[in-house]
């Protein structure tokens, strides 16, 4: 099994046989300053294959694509920084503040994101076990789709202060992302494994640890016990 940091995007890869091992298929998901990245990259040093939506809509968006057009076309050009690049805080006050807005951007860039993942899936190593990291994995229904998913948990309370002081945010902008996914609950009613981030970075590293050893002792459908 070979492991990376984060998978890029790709548009072809070798088929697998019919004999080949089957491979464990993680849906990683958690809240906004949850501490999501922290437990892909983990994971990715333990072995795993971490495709990472954000990193797959950066790519779709890059200046002179179709995908940035598109949102140019939806939202108009003071979403554009003046080299042409996305202004992703503009967008962001934008869609933040309007579900149908945020709808009409995932039209845009969803399909685009699971077309790379699927690509970057069949090109994976056979018996590979392979993590999506997805920020809006319940929001958008696909938890069905995994062998296991993993949520990422942390208080409000420390996430409002991660956006706050990581991210050059207001209070109130950093309760408007965290209200504009889905809630905890929802969260944690999707999940098979919930790795709870209120700790340390040690904390979660061992919990991520514990979580790859079970992985790596797994059937194909799920969890050892």
């Amino acid at each position: 099994m070979t492991g990376s940091s984060t998978a890029r995007p790709t548009n072809s890869g070798p088929a697998s046989g019919p004999d080949a091992p089957q491979t464990l298929l993680v849906g990683l998901t958690g809240g906004i300053a949850s501490g999501k990245s922290a437990v892909s990259a983990r994971m990715a040093e333990r072995g795993a294959l971490v495709i990472d939506a954000d990193v797959l809509s950066r790519y779709a968006l890059q200046p002179g694509g179709a995908a940035l057009a598109e949102v140019v076309e939806a939202f108009g050009e003071s979403v554009l920084q003046p080299d042409g690049a996305l202004d992703r805080a503009a967008l962001g006050a934008v869609v933040f503040g309007d579900p149908k807005d945020r709808e009409r951007l995932n039209r845009i860039v969803h399909p685009r994101v699971r077309q790379q993942a699927r690509a970057l899936r069949e090109r994976a190593e056979p018996g590979s076990i392979i993590v999506e990291d997805i920020p809006l994995l319940v929001e958008t229904g696909q938890a069905d789709r995994f062998d296991v998913v993993v949520v990422v948990r942390a208080p409000q309370k420390e996430r409002i202060r991660r956006i706050v002081e990581d991210r050059d945010s207001t209070e109130a902008d950093a309760r408007a992302r965290i209200e504009a996914q889905a809630t905890d609950a929802q969260r944690v009613a999707a999940a098979d494994v919930v790795l709870d981030n209120s700790g340390t970075l040690e904390e979660l590293h061992d919990q991520v640890d514990d979580l790859m050893d079970r992985l790596l002792r797994a059937d194909r459908g799920g969890l050892a016990g």
